[in-house]
């Protein structure tokens, strides 16, 4: 027995020293960290917490501040002016002490000081129209920005202090948490032309009766956010990347020239007193009728208005409550329309106002389209919350709680085309949609532009194809975003992009979000899946402020699927698709006396397939897939026999996770295969489709379009 131990160490030992010495000679390899596509996204989303979950939900103790305004605001028709005043009562809901406030003075981009201009790099241009010319070298600077006249609060003036865009108001003692601070500012600022100096609201002018249609945004100071993840979020408003809000109730006065017509957010308080009694009965009417919209203001009597121009005043009074801004529009060339939306039970009202250069393209669709966005949205959403909905002839393109300003206009003999109609329906649809994201889902725009432009282009295009289901989709289709993302490398920036640093904002903060929100759907969850979960998201978030972990995580959460890999290949990096098939091998079987089948390779084209008695396949594949491209994605093949059938199968993503670079799989059928297409409905935004065929294509129609498109 000792022997036998003895040896038995013996044999250890000299298999140690064997060993030793083959790690002597093998060469010492470098370690690697993680880079496997499949790596979860722990290291790159902040730790949860009971304000923000792992679940993705707000958590037990998450907080929010509420913000209320009283405003009273005139409107200087003459000098094109906005004055007002407001009373501000700031709820401190936080668990914080806060001894001072940051305050939004937006207006201040467009201050003869403002260093939005500075910060643009710019050449001297070989040509330009005069209108250009006149915007970018005006004679004189226009006097634009806040005017701030005072600041105070019961006790007397308040000190404070104006960073370009922000204005810090420091308090005589800090807010406590629960507490409230009330103060007042008075200010008044000049109405920019947004037809010649562009901007998210202003006048525009039309010389051919001397009239202006207002529609005014950004017209107050307004308290920026406090929240759970960063405090103040105070970033300067350098004119692209938008805003970051406070839900609370406003009051607010207007006072306007007796013969205009005003929409803004929030319910109208004194209908009597600023409508006719025929508008009064026109707009009941209106209130009952859901299949088409209702004339409040004709053409007849705005352009009657036109020619005249009243002396008198009058005041609007408004109540909005839960909104996170406030906007309004007006002027006395505005046709008014309306009709009611059944939204589940509840009526809410859609409305339009335009003026007479933008009829009959606005009578024809604006209304309509404002109602299919509510109904659409609201299926795959929750039910719309608010009153109403407004779209107005701004001519830019813009969104605010509860009204938008939006382009389209015919020719002026009344014509317009497809291309006209649907550029104007699809922008309504765009900026209505925008109520939910971000104006009730309120993500934070100037952070990540794609939480509100990206998942509201998305909920856009079904909205588009409801309204028309021959709708030209623009964004969001896989198809069209190829070229972007095939681009050149080093001015594309991942979608997880602050607005302010991309290149090409369009396509980074809405067609790419869009685009990849249309693959996960239809592609990788499928869309029972996807629509429970994207509406469980819009559902926990409404009236919450969302970061971009919440929505991951509530995805995952809801659906039972792991999409980390998905959200770090679209969201953090600028990789893109590229599957293709490397080489195909085809075996035949035989069957020996014993009963087992051996495999051979058919490597001439002579050979044929063996017909093995009592096998269910008789034809077999082994398959190589590359991928070139560094996103992985699921692999959708469809196979076409001889006989002219065809048969697809969708490998999971994650047949990429031991192999990054590809993989081979075998392919049995009884019936013998003539070709083999990978993404044969362009469903994934491959970039390269060569390579996307066995045997190999000259030419795709898709290489065709793209080919086409890139020349």
């Amino acid at each position: 027995m000792k022997r036998t131990l003895h040896s038995f160490l013996l044999i250890c030992f000299v298999f140690t020293l064997s060993v030793n010495g083959q790690n002597r000679e093998r060469k010492t390899q470098k370690g690697h960290t993680n880079e496997n596509k499949f790596k979860q996204l722990e290291d790159l989303l902040a730790t949860p917490n009971d304000k923000h979950t792992a679940s993705g939900a707000p958590g037990v103790n998450y907080t929010q501040q509420k913000v209320d305004y009283k405003m009273d605001i005139v409107l200087d028709d003459e000098k094109q002016r906005i004055t007002g005043s407001e009373t501000i009562v700031y709820h401190n809901n936080s668990e914080d002490e806060l001894p001072y406030l940051w305050v939004q003075l937006d207006q201040n981009m467009r201050a003869a000081d403002s260093k939005t201009p500075d910060i643009a790099t710019s050449k001297v241009p070989e040509k330009i129209n005069k209108q250009q010319y006149n915007r970018f070298f005006p004679e004189q600077p226009f006097d634009g920005g806040f005017k701030i006249m005072s600041v105070t609060n019961t006790d007397g003036k308040l000190s404070y202090i104006i960073n370009q865009t922000m204005m810090r108001i420091d308090l005589p003692t800090p807010i406590a948490s629960g507490g409230k601070f009330s103060f007042n500012i008075k200010w008044w600022y000049n109405i920019n032309n947004h037809r010649t100096q562009g901007g998210r609201s202003g006048f525009e002018h039309f010389p051919e009766d001397n009239n202006n249609n207002y529609v005014i945004a950004q017209f107050y100071p307004r308290l920026c956010v406090y929240d759970n993840v960063e405090g103040w979020q105070n970033d300067q408003f350098w004119g692209r990347s938008e805003f970051a809000l406070e839900f609370g109730d406003f009051d607010v006065n207007i006072t306007t020239p007796d013969d205009h017509i005003l929409g803004a957010t929030g319910i109208l308080l004194n209908e009597s007193e600023v409508l006719t009694r025929e508008q009064r009965d026109r707009f009941a009417k209106a209130k009952t009728t859901f299949d088409k919209p209702v004339l409040i203001v004709t053409q007849e009597e705005a352009t009657k208005k036109e020619k005249t121009k009243s002396k008198k005043t009058k005041t609007w009074k408004f109540s909005a409550k839960n909104v996170r801004d406030y906007a309004f529009a007006t002027s006395r060339k505005f046709i008014w329309d309306a009709m009611a939306v059944d939204i589940n039970g509840k009526t809410v009202m859609a409305h339009s106002l335009y003026s007479k250069e933008a009829n009959p393209l606005y009578g024809d669709h604006s209304t309509r389209a404002v109602a299919q966005t509510l109904k659409t949205y609201s299926r795959y959403t929750f039910d719309y919350p608010y009153h109403k909905a407004i779209s107005v002839d701004g001519q830019m393109g813009m969104e605010y709680p509860q009204i938008c300003f939006n382009p389209g206009r015919p020719n002026p003999d009344g014509t317009y085309s497809d291309r006209t109609k649907y550029r104007m329906i699809k922008v309504t649809v765009h900026e209505v949609g925008h109520n939910f994201f971000p104006m009730i889902v309120n993500s934070d725009e100037r952070k990540w532009t794609w939480m509100d432009e990206g998942l509201n282009s998305f909920v856009e295009m079904m909205a588009e194809l409801d309204y028309d289901p021959n709708f030209p989709i623009v964004r969001g289709l896989p198809k069209n975003i190829i070229k972007y993302m095939d681009g050149d490398q080093s001015t594309i920036a991942p979608i997880m992009s602050k607005g302010d640093n991309v290149y090409s904002f369009g396509n980074n903060a809405y067609g790419k979000p869009a685009t990849a929100l249309y693959i996960l759907r239809n592609t990788v969850m499928g869309p029972e899946l996807f629509d429970y979960a994207f509406k469980t998201y819009s559902k926990r978030w409404k009236f919450k402020h969302p970061t971009p972990a919440d929505f991951f995580r509530t995805m995952e959460d809801a659906s039972a699927m792991d999409l980390d890999w998905f959200w770090r290949g679209w969201f953090y990096t600028t990789d893109v698709t590229d599957i293709g098939i490397k080489g195909v091998k085809k075996f035949y079987t035989k069957e020996d006396n014993e009963g087992n089948v051996a495999f051979v390779e058919d490597t001439t084209k002579g050979l044929g397939f063996g017909k093995a008695k009592n096998l269910n396949s008789k034809y077999h594949y082994e398959i190589t897939y590359n991928k070139p491209g560094g996103l992985v994605m699921p692999i959708i093949v469809e196979f076409t026999y001889k006989d002219g059938t065809k048969e697809r199968k969708k490998y999971p993503a994650q047949i990429w996770r031991l192999n990054d670079n590809e993989i081979t799989k075998v392919f049995s059928s009884n019936k013998e295969i003539k070709d083999i297409q990978i993404d044969p409905d362009l469903e994934t935004a491959d970039v390269d489709t060569t390579n996307n065929s066995w045997p190999k294509k000259k030419e795709t129609k898709f290489e065709k379009f793209k080919n086409k498109i890139k020349g």
